[in-house]
């Protein structure tokens, strides 16, 4: 009697618990960026999700668009086009955290992720100093 009365309770508790440990939502595909000048697209790399620019929604110099703010400046002559910018994205509740680049600002930053529906919420944070910008869905 008392196992059945038990047994009820224990099944409602792991049906409501079962949303604290769903998946966030898939970002893998193509994002244009908030500025309206790139496409990111994310996709698996090894046990994470990494992130690169697939191309540019602006006109391109002759040569390309080069990394020229690196705070490594051997790396100020790589092209931007391909260039991973995100990378080491695992899940972390309903978002993604990892490491990002902001080749505009020629800053590494900690990444948090979270889509909404179309729509995919980029906090960047360098020590106490966050911005967030907004990815739209392709």
């Amino acid at each position: 009697m008392r196992i059945a009365s038990i047994l009820p309770l224990a099944l409602a508790a792991s049906l409501t618990a079962s949303p604290a440990l769903a998946a966030p939502a898939s970002i893998l595909g193509k994002w244009k960026t908030d500025d309206a000048k790139s496409v990111i697209t994310f996709y698996e790399c090894g046990t994470a999700i990494c992130g690169k620019i697939d191309r540019f929604l602006v006109k391109e110099p002759d040569g390309g668009i080069r990394d020229t703010k690196n705070p490594d400046k051997t790396k100020r002559g790589e092209m931007l086009l391909g260039k991973r910018i995100f990378w080491n994205l695992t899940p972390d509740g309903d978002a993604f955290e990892g490491k990002g680049y902001s080749p505009e600002e020629g800053r590494y930053f900690n990444a948090d992720l979270a889509r909404e529906g179309t729509k995919l919420k980029v906090k960047g944070c360098v020590s106490v100093f966050c911005r967030t910008v907004t990815f739209t869905r392709l």
